[in-house]
């Protein structure tokens, strides 16, 4: 039994088959360690360059609405959520100059059993292959969790609804739509429904695809926990768990959307409800996660409320609950400054915030923002500035992407220049906003001797790696990628590579037990199952 809201219009009928979740009421993360990766400013911001990198066609794929990812090898690894050979969306790389190659089409399979509709961001595991959700396919049409390698061989490791109970649904979850390793190399994530209150669930699954359903929402009265997790749960430097809701909370079942934080033992807590000040000016129905800034609090976005209740809003929340307003969209008439934001913001390298509206701007197809962690908004770039949106339309719930090379990408759902879908079949693009190349470390955290890669640009010569001034043995794999491992005497602080060409800095590395347990470990009074 599924039980989501059809009040939640996104444009998006016709995408989905008949009798399966509809992708109208899904939220299209990362994990956290420590991430570095209201006034509107009229003017755009100068210094800054927009390229359109590849248009899609329904052949290769339609509509993304996924959060790109750097893979080690220096590409830019994403998912679209329908077209492609079978329909069912495809698994595709892009280089950072534009030419995409298609990896994986999902629903080659009879009956999509390898899955359809492939959801959130994919997660590079330090073995190198990626992972990821389809919202819908499987063994039982209610989505499954798969791993792909970088050359798009597809293992499905867990079919949804794979226990299913009368008069109650899918109790391991259905709609899976979130998903992120955590520092114990096991994969945590959500599910929009099922479980055995079928409002959605928090799972842990191994890496060989052995699940267990955490928790289930709406197990408290009047689904003040929460109802319908969103897209983007994060771990944060204190071990918890951190990710929102879009329904429920304050004002029952039809409440506007929830923070919510799990500890390692489960315990679940509601850090916040929305539209819990006058006329929703707190923001309602978060569509994504949060990220945590280098300051350690939490950022996000709510795709309503706000400004006269109607354009969403940026928000910051501390660990421990204080929930404060940073902008409010729409503010202006006919929402210059953008309106309703589907993703969250990301932070870069210069320390501000990063997003994108599904619509408002200067020509109504959404808008491109930077946004200072004190609340000043600058537009960097108002999409449907070409004849056609041929530049894209819509930026919807992919979260922006800082690579390595200093540049930000993302995607827009409308627009392009084909005409095999009503109003485009979405683009893939590239900002530029000055900011300098650096280098990320993949996991953020790890004990002394745990494996490291550093993923960067034009890494070959490189000749010191150190961890806060600790020296590192390492091994350049190619200008793109350097292996290393945490060394002894290693202390929390920035990784420092110098190359040919200068110094590159990542952000805050977390050597030794930083982040302890087993993440998510049921405790007293948690829904807990375990499915084969």
């Amino acid at each position: 039994m599924i039980r989501t809201r059809g009040t939640r219009t996104l444009a998006l009928a016709g995408l989905v088959p008949a009798g399966k979740l509809s992708h109208a009421a899904t939220l299209a993360t990362a994990l956290a360690g420590v991430l570095l990766s209201a006034m509107l400013a009229t003017p755009l911001a100068r210094a800054q360059t927009f390229n359109t990198l590849h248009s899609f066609s329904s052949t290769d794929g339609a509509q993304p609405i996924n959060t790109l990812v750097q893979a080690t090898d220096g590409n830019i690894y994403g998912a679209v959520v329908v077209g492609g050979a079978n329909g069912g969306g495809t698994i595709f790389k892009i280089t950072p100059t534009g030419a995409l190659t298609t990896l994986y089409n999902f629903c080659s399979e009879s009956g999509c059993t390898d899955g359809s509709q492939p959801q959130t961001r994919l997660v590079q595991a330090v073995n190198g292959d990626f992972y990821g959700v389809a919202y819908s396919g499987g063994a039982h049409g209610a989505g499954t969790i798969f791993k792909i390698t970088p050359s798009g061989t597809l293992t499905t490791l867990y079919s949804f609804c794979s226990r299913y109970i009368i008069n109650v649904g899918c109790t391991d979850g259905q709609g899976p739509n979130a998903l992120l390793q955590a520092t114990n190399g096991k994969f945590y994530g959500g599910t929009y429904a099922g479980g055995a209150n079928g409002y959605g669930t928090v799972f842990e699954v191994t890496p060989s695809g052995r699940l267990t359903t955490l928790y289930g929402f709406c197990s408290q009265a009047n689904c003040s926990d929460g109802a319908n997790p969103t897209t983007g749960m994060i771990q944060a430097t204190n071990g918890n768990i951190y990710g929102t809701t879009y329904w429920g909370g304050r004002g029952g079942f039809s409440g506007n959307g929830t923070i919510f934080e799990i500890t390692p033992s489960g315990t679940h807590t509601t850090l916040y409800s929305f539209c819990s000040q006058s006329n929703c000016s707190d923001g309602a129905h978060p569509n994504a996660g949060v990220v945590q800034a280098t300051s350690g609090d939490l950022y996000g976005t709510t795709y309503g409320g706000g400004a006269n209740n109607v354009g969403g809003t940026v928000f910051t929340i501390a660990p421990g609950g204080t929930l404060s307003t940073l902008y409010r969209f729409c503010s202006k008439t006919d929402c210059p400054d953008g309106s309703n934001p589907y993703a969250t913001v990301i932070q870069a390298t210069d320390g501000n915030f990063y997003g994108a509206t599904g619509s408002g701007g200067a020509h109504g197809g959404g808008a491109a923002f930077k946004i200072t962690p004190s609340g000043k908004l600058t537009a960097l770039r108002s999409f449907c500035a070409q004849s056609g949106c041929t530049d894209g339309e819509t930026p919807w719930f992919g979260e922006l992407l800082q690579d390595t090379n200093g540049e930000i990408y993302g995607t827009t759902y409308y627009g392009g220049t084909s005409g095999a879908c009503s109003g485009g079949c979405g683009r893939i693009f590239s900002l530029s906003v000055g900011l300098g190349p650096f280098v990320e470390t993949q996991p953020a955290s790890g004990k002394v001797g745990a494996a490291v890669n550093i993923l960067g640009t034009n890494l070959t010569g490189t000749t010191s790696v150190t961890f806060n001034g600790t020296v590192a043995v390492f091994d350049v794999v190619s200008s793109s990628l350097i292996t290393t491992t945490v060394p002894t005497g290693a202390t929390t602080g920035r990784v420092e590579v110098t190359t040919p060409s200068g110094t590159l800095t990542s952000s805050v590395f977390l050597p030794g037990e930083a982040i302890k347990g087993a993440l998510l470990t049921p405790g007293p009074g948690s829904a807990h199952r375990e499915c084969p």
